[in-house]
């Protein structure tokens, strides 16, 4: 289909003459730029319009207007004139693409809230929590000094120095079984000096 806005005397186009969309659409398919850039004069305003009012954001606004053109360079073959025309096929696409993307920057403010709350970091008095592990310290020391000398150095062993049953066997020279020993009765004694209940 043809809508021309002149004719000349024997019935054909003028110079002048404007191709329906859907013959635009048709040629721009067959990679015709001309075409393209005669779909665009018709129908940007349209799209950007609609984009606008569904966005607000202007520079948004225009960077998906852009793709919207690019995508209709890409597919105009995927057009059927049988499934409507061809504003109604770019409005649909132009609405598409303008929900997609505020789902797209919705999505993005979710994630950054969430990364957000999760990297929080408290705002806390460094002084009171130094002065608050320095006294958890001197209430260990005292705790460990009500300890039997062979408890205090099994537990030092295995949990200032890190080391396992069997190497505290080792350095100590006596069995597994009595290590374990140990350190469960000064663990119990521990917990009773420093007023933990089990």
């Amino acid at each position: 289909m043809l809508v021309l806005v002149a004719e000349r005397d024997d019935g054909s186009p003028a110079p002048d003459a404007v191709a329906s969309r859907e013959d635009l659409l048709a040629q721009i398919a067959r990679g015709d730029r001309g075409a393209f850039a005669q779909f665009y004069d018709l129908t940007a305003a349209r799209v950007f319009g609609l984009v606008r009012r569904i966005l607000i954001d202007e520079a948004q606004s225009e960077e998906v207007t852009q793709e919207i053109f690019l995508e209709i360079w890409q597919n105009a073959s995927h057009y059927s004139p049988a499934k409507g025309s061809a504003m109604t096929w770019v409005l649909t696409m132009t609405h598409g693409r303008a929900v997609d993307r505020i789902r797209a920057s919705q999505s993005r403010r979710d994630r950054d809230l969430r990364v957000g709350i999760r990297d929080y970091e408290r705002e806390y008095d460094q002084v009171a929590e130094r002065v608050e592990i320095s006294l958890e310290n001197e209430r260990v020391k005292k705790a460990l000094e009500q300890l039997t000398e062979l408890q205090r150095e099994a537990i030092t062993l295995a949990y200032y120095g890190g080391r396992t049953h069997s190497e505290i066997a080792e350095i100590l020279h006596i069995p597994i079984g009595t290590v374990k020993t140990r350190l469960r009765d000064g663990m119990i004694r521990l917990r009773d000096a420093m007023g933990v209940t089990a």
